[in-house]
């Protein structure tokens, strides 16, 4: 109990400094979109380590993530620890990008984290709403040449075994973009990974990078790449 407790105290504080961090790019009234969207990064990359090491994981990652930029990292989605160890990853490639979030997230208590941290937040619901959406990210796009887009295909946090049908919210975004799609699947359900930690000795995490794909064949181009992750036959 004391030590499920101690781990959301460290979080919850931890993050509560850094939105305050957070603000003060978020609100800077000189900084240009490419370096508040770069200083943003790396602001929520330290939070991420500073969890990481707190929980005593060690991410080992297998593929390699793309040098180049301006992709879609397709992820799958299964723990609140899914940002923090992709966060830790692009950390170490220097990576500059955003996370696309329901809108929910933004309203919930822990909204600000990701409003200042410079998520996107996205209403399905909203015809207007989506189109409004759309236009952001395309403003982003061409205004920052190595910004890269985070997202979870599923759509929500999967609790079954295999992967959930993608809504089309990635798919669109590589289509209206002309963006190129990176797949990642982290090989472990990190829910449980959390509910055990801190841990006394290291904890490796599987994460699997694949090969660059187009967003035509979305939805089967991952289901492969994670069956041959996994050692299954197609």
């Amino acid at each position: 109990m004391l030590k499920t407790l101690g781990k959301f105290i460290f979080m919850i504080e931890l993050g509560y400094k850094h939105i305050r961090v957070f603000k003060r790019t978020y609100f800077h009234p000189f900084m240009s979109l490419k370096h508040a969207y770069k200083q943003l990064s790396k602001d929520r990359q330290a939070y991420s380590n500073s969890v990481i090491d707190f929980l005593n994981i060690e991410v080992q990652l297998i593929g390699e993530v793309p040098q180049r930029d301006r992709m879609i990292y397709a992820i799958n989605h299964r723990s609140l620890l899914d940002i923090i160890v992709m966060e830790h990853i692009f950390s170490k490639y220097d990576k500059n990008g955003t996370w696309i979030a329901k809108q929910e997230l933004f309203d919930a208590f822990y909204g600000d984290f990701f409003r200042y941290s410079g998520c996107i937040s996205v209403d399905l619901e909203n015809g207007r709403g989506l189109l409004k959406f759309f236009k952001e990210i395309k403003k982003i796009l061409s205004k920052i040449d190595d910004f890269n887009i985070y997202i979870f295909p599923e759509g929500e946090r999967n609790k079954k075994p295999g992967i959930l049908e993608f809504q089309s919210g990635a798919q669109k975004i590589a289509k209206a973009n002309k963006l190129d799609v990176v797949p990642v699947f982290i090989n472990d359900s990190l829910e449980k990974v959390f509910k055990h930690a801190p841990y006394k000795e290291k904890k490796i995490v599987e994460v699997h990078i694949g090969d660059i794909v187009n967003h035509e064949n979305l939805q089967k181009e991952y289901t492969d790449f994670v069956k041959s992750a996994k050692g299954e036959n197609n």
